[in-house]
């Protein structure tokens, strides 16, 4: 395998069984996609959820298709409804499906239509601990996470929380889909470092598709 850390863009890269990283794939797109994102941010804009525990997550967040993430203190879940905004999240661009469904493909999982884009937005010192994406409905479905803008380490670990992590670096343009046996895999992002980018500033901003529902 490839070093994941000299990687030059282009390449499709396993990670795992079931987990590819895709050099640069979404490079090209991005003027595309940070333009499709305003419209999303005008509809329903950062905030940044509170955990059932009660603690202010450090990464700010929306969403945009039929069903959005939400964490508040009775849980974890998806919903319908923005409960800032108090109505339906916004549509998902169709830049944000066709992306999504190209790197899907690209990574062996084809046919994957997404009803669910989580959008964070991570700044200087945001992190997210080690986690499963286990809300959905059907882990038959891969997921697709996109970085834009500053660069940030992915850690990517096992089925148990105990299980040793890889550190992937992520560069503007990235993106990771895993699926199949890696579907429950462990993963997280460690603190981002500070920096600026001419695509999103002061941040780094990361799509996470989904099929929740």
């Amino acid at each position: 395998m490839r070093d994941l850390f000299e990687a030059e863009q282009g390449l499709a890269l396993p990670i795992v069984p079931g987990a590819v990283l895709l050099r640069g794939f979404a490079g090209d797109q991005a003027p595309r996609l940070r333009a499709a994102l305003d419209g999303v941010l005008a509809a329903s804009p950062w905030r940044h959820m509170i955990t059932p525990g009660g603690f202010r997550m450090s990464v700010a967040m929306t969403n945009c298709g039929p069903l959005g993430w939400v964490s508040d203190r009775t849980g974890y879940r998806y919903d319908a409804i923005d409960p800032v905004a108090g109505k339906s999240w916004p549509a998902m661009p169709q830049a944000f499906r066709e992306l999504a469904s190209e790197a899907a493909n690209a990574a062996g999982f084809a046919g994957f239509e997404p009803d669910a884009c989580l959008v964070n937005r991570y700044e200087p010192g945001a992190r997210l601990s080690l986690h499963q994406d286990r809300d959905e409905r059907d882990y038959g479905h891969p997921i697709v996470s996109v970085s834009l803008g500053l660069p940030a380490v992915l850690l990517f670990g096992g089925l148990q929380r105990k299980d040793k992590s890889m550190r992937l670096p992520l560069v503007h343009g990235d993106v990771v889909v895993w699926g199949g046996p890696a579907r429950l895999n462990h993963h997280g992002i460690l603190p981002l470092k500070d920096g600026e980018h001419p695509s999103t500033g002061r941040c780094r901003i990361n799509l996470t598709f989904r099929k929740a529902g």
